[in-house]
């Protein structure tokens, strides 16, 4: 019997690709608000709780009303600050802000193991390219002694 089929963690050798940045295709705040909003699902505690550990984090009180604005799509004047990204998932315990970012911009975040597996990988690949390297030289060396 196989290995069970993992349809979570995405495929390392998968080269992400940026969206073509044309007008507008930047633009995030719907995004933004969806992605707080499933991290704070996702995470399990209370919007107070969160705000509780981002104020402790950032040194400044944040209040849960200004979490129920950073994500409500309706409120436009209320955007979330990038300043608190950091903060928010410790808080919530994820890493969705950089996803979305990394997505917007065609590339990839690594954690735990997946990076470890990523800096293998480029190891391995270095390894292979200084042997092909070092032939190319032994080779130069063996037809110079002919002459």
């Amino acid at each position: 019997m196989g290995r069970a089929r993992d349809n979570i963690t995405g495929d390392l050798f998968e080269v992400p690709i940026a969206p073509a940045p044309v007008g507008g295709s930047m633009q995030c705040a719907e995004e933004v608000c969806a992605v707080l909003s499933e991290a704070i699902t996702k995470s399990g505690l209370s919007r107070f709780a969160i705000a509780a550990r981002m104020s402790e984090l950032l040194g400044r009180e944040i209040t849960k009303a200004q979490i129920d604005a950073w994500t409500a799509e309706s409120k436009n004047e209320w955007r979330f600050p990038f300043e608190y990204a950091a903060a928010f998932e410790v808080a919530c315990d994820c890493i969705n802000l950089q996803e979305l970012l990394a997505r917007k911009r065609g590339t990839r975040i690594l954690v735990g193991e997946e990076a470890l597996l990523a800096e293998m990988g480029r190891i391995d690949r270095e390894e292979r390219e200084l042997r092909e390297r070092k032939l190319q030289l032994r080779d130069r060396i063996k037809m110079g002694k002919r002459k």
